[in-house]
């Protein structure tokens, strides 16, 4: 593998990728838009069936005002009617009941009656359109001409009581004037000629002048056209249901409960802390995603992937390693933090010894330190040889680094073991154990001057920590290792978890380098979280096919294709 100084970064943000993204997210939610689709497709069925028997007929009535030269253009209709109030009065009571008398409709179903009724203006006209829904279709023809005919009535018969109020009127007007008209005529009849029958005279022009008047508009109301208007379209029964049938309602509620579900699951992914996809974790971290381990059939899997009959985790670990070699800022140090972002830290193990294992089967020397302190693991779940290198815990011509032997009570105590990772070769492990101050054991000269191995040429150090926001251990070893590996389920982290992960890395000085997710695994929600198990028996070793020797004694290492991870 050859290195260069092309940084790993994220690529930068583009709207339609968003967009794009956003819409992925939404579809995780299928039980939101399956159950949006669901409740619309039942409210099409309800309104195919309901729909199913209900007849629709519509009568249409144009008004006109009284005139007595209905010929004459300079009258305005819409002046003369106030069609909002006609349409009131077409959808009162009293033409409801008008028109019950007509169809022989009992008192009690009146407001029945009503309810069926709609009366509409089309804009720009005189027409008052009736539109009556009925549960047959002759019924429905039948009580819309009801109605029309009804209203027709009534108007009729309020413009006639009108025209009778004004004629009264200019009849009690004009009969004491035509009295006193018929009084001074009388007087003037008896009165010699002279000033006080020329006075009478003209009196009585004026008299009669007022009765003239009062008897002309009488007779202009007398001569009113008072037709109310007339019924332009008469109601028919209609040919088929109004409703749009089963298959244009299951249409439309298929649509409809579509776009609800899509409503829920975006208020669901607004709200929604976890982050939903690849995108979402990097920039939460400010970080790309380096992979994504597939799923796992094997109910736990192996620690260490390579040889497996799955090739694809294998494959996945060697393309996160692969990308890691083409960071800048790993490649000048070469020195690789592997955490968890809180609670169980088995896939981060998993990671970090694979990502060993592929540095390793390109030639580098590696060297993997396990410095989770407080539950060490991986020196009793992997079969692991003491070997005869002293590569990584001494110094050329077999002085001490560490400054003690096996028996040092303090970590690191010099303690080294050979992994032998198959076909991609071997590293060396540091085992972690189980110390009373891990702050101090951290941060001790001897384990910074460990960690600087990776200074040596073509070396890489992979170091294992406990999860980052339970304890403060990885935060110790950031500012000597400088590039962090976040390994997390994105369904089971928030994203401020992620941004505080960042802060904290970058306060201590340190880089994230980018992000590997893993799907949830087998198990892991019946865990207590923040409780440190107890030790991991090993798995007990099986003989060796070809001297019976059970593998690990001597000089003989074992591939770990066969070791299945614990629980931390």
């Amino acid at each position: 593998m050859t290195e260069t100084n092309r940084p790993a970064a994220a690529p930068p943000e583009d709207e339609p990728d968003l967009l794009r993204d956003q819409f992925k997210q939404l579809l995780r939610y299928r039980r939101l838009l399956g159950a949006g689709l669901a409740v619309g497709l039942l409210g099409g069925v309800y309104l195919g069936i309901s729909t199913a028997d209900t007849y629709v007929s519509v009568a249409d009535v144009v008004l006109r005002a009284p005139t007595d030269d209905p010929f004459n253009p300079s009258l305005a209709p819409d002046k003369a009617i106030n069609i909002g109030s006609e349409r009131q009065v077409a959808l009162s009571s009293s033409i409801a009941e008008q028109a019950a008398k007509k169809l022989g409709v009992a008192d009690k179903d009146v407001a029945a009656l009503r309810r069926g009724l709609q009366v509409t203006n089309p804009p720009q006209t005189m027409v008052l359109r009736f539109t009556y829904t009925a549960s047959s279709p002759k019924e429905a023809a039948k009580r819309a001409n009801g109605m029309a005919e009804a209203y027709l009535f009534k108007r009729q018969e309020a413009l006639d009581v009108t025209r009778t109020k004004m004629v009264k009127g200019y009849e009690d007007q004009r009969d004491p004037v035509a009295k006193q008209l018929d009084d001074l005529a009388k007087q003037i009849n008896a009165m010699p000629a002279g000033a006080a029958r020329d006075a009478a005279l003209g009196s009585k022009t004026d008299l009669q002048s007022k009765v003239n008047t009062l008897n002309n508009n009488i007779t202009k109301l007398q001569a009113l056209d008072m037709t109310p208007g007339r019924i332009t379209s008469p109601a028919a029964p209609p040919g088929a249901p109004d409703g749009p049938g089963i298959p244009m309602s299951l249409a439309l509620g298929a649509a409809t409960g579509l776009a609800l579900g899509l409503l829920a699951a975006w208020v669901r992914l607004v709200f929604d802390p976890a982050p939903r996809s690849e995108g979402d974790v990097a920039r939460s971290l400010r970080a790309p995603v380096l992979g994504y381990l597939p799923r796992d059939k094997t109910g736990g899997g192996p620690l260490l992937a390579a040889g497996e009959a799955d090739p694809r985790l294998a494959e996945e670990y060697r393309s996160v390693a692969f990308r890691l070699a083409y960071d800048s800022r790993f490649a000048d140090r070469r020195r690789l933090l592997v955490v968890a972002p809180r609670g169980s830290s088995e896939t981060a193990a998993a990671v970090a010894v694979n990502l060993a294992a592929s540095f390793a089967e390109t030639g580098k020397d590696v060297l993997l330190i396990e410095a989770d302190l407080r539950t060490p693991v991986l020196a009793s779940q992997l079969p692991t040889d003491a070997g005869d290198r002293p590569r990584w815990s001494q110094l050329p011509g077999g002085a001490g680094l560490l400054g003690g032997g096996a028996g040092e009570s303090e970590w690191p105590d010099g303690r080294q073991l050979v992994v032998d990772a198959g076909e991609s070769g071997a590293f060396d492990l540091i085992p972690g154990d189980r110390v009373r101050n891990v702050a101090r054991a951290l941060t001790s000269p001897r384990a910074t001057r460990l960690i600087s191995e990776a200074d040596s040429p073509n070396s890489t150090v992979v170091v294992l920590a406990p999860p980052v926001l339970s304890y403060a251990d990885a935060l110790a070893l950031v500012d000597r290792v400088d590039g962090v590996l976040v390994v997390c389920d994105p369904r089971a982290v928030h994203r401020s978890d992620l941004a505080r992960i960042r802060e904290l890395i970058s306060g201590a000085g340190g880089t994230v380098l980018g992000a590997v997710l893993h799907s949830p695994l087998p198990g892991q929600k019946s865990k207590r979280q923040g409780t440190a198990p107890g030790p991991v028996q090993p798995p007990a070793p099986a003989p060796d096919a070809a001297d019976g020797r059970p593998p690990g004694e001597g000089g003989d290492t074992v591939a770990l294709r066969t070791v299945r991870t614990g629980r931390r």
